[in-house]
């Protein structure tokens, strides 16, 4: 099995013990995005539609250093601190893809990394 470690410059360094992604044969599996913007380290947060947009931006970055898009997604999670906000995040997500969309789930958590709204994970297939 190979395995090649995929680090994006222009997306957020990993704030733990893990991976931008991991290339695995013809799979990538990226990590979990939350809302920071990579030149400044800061969050983008002002609201939920802000936030998401900076997290797929972020997923874009990833999968472009991979030499893929978002057309080569198959599965994403969406992990949400409030379920009440799925319609506005669902609305820029979807903005994201043409229309082949990847399978996905979105679940609600109790809280997540910096205290964010929403974080991705995806994986794609070349």
């Amino acid at each position: 099995m190979s395995k090649t470690i995929i680090t994006a410059s222009n997306a957020p360094a990993p704030i733990g013990p893990y991976n931008q992604a991991i290339l695995s044969g013809n799979m990538l599996f990226i990590s979990g995005q939350i809302c920071i913007d990579p030149p400044t380290g800061e969050l983008r947060n002002k609201d939920i539609q802000e936030e998401t947009h900076q997290v797929m931006h972020n997923l874009k970055a990833i999968l472009q250093k991979a030499e893929m898009g978002f057309a080569n997604v198959v599965k994403t999670t969406i992990f949400l601190t409030d379920m009440h906000q799925f319609g506005q995040v669902n609305e820029v997500y979807g903005k994201y893809f043409d229309s082949d969309f990847p399978a996905r789930e979105t679940v609600q958590v109790s809280a997540l990394p910096k205290f964010v709204n929403v974080e991705i994970s995806m994986i794609a297939v070349k």
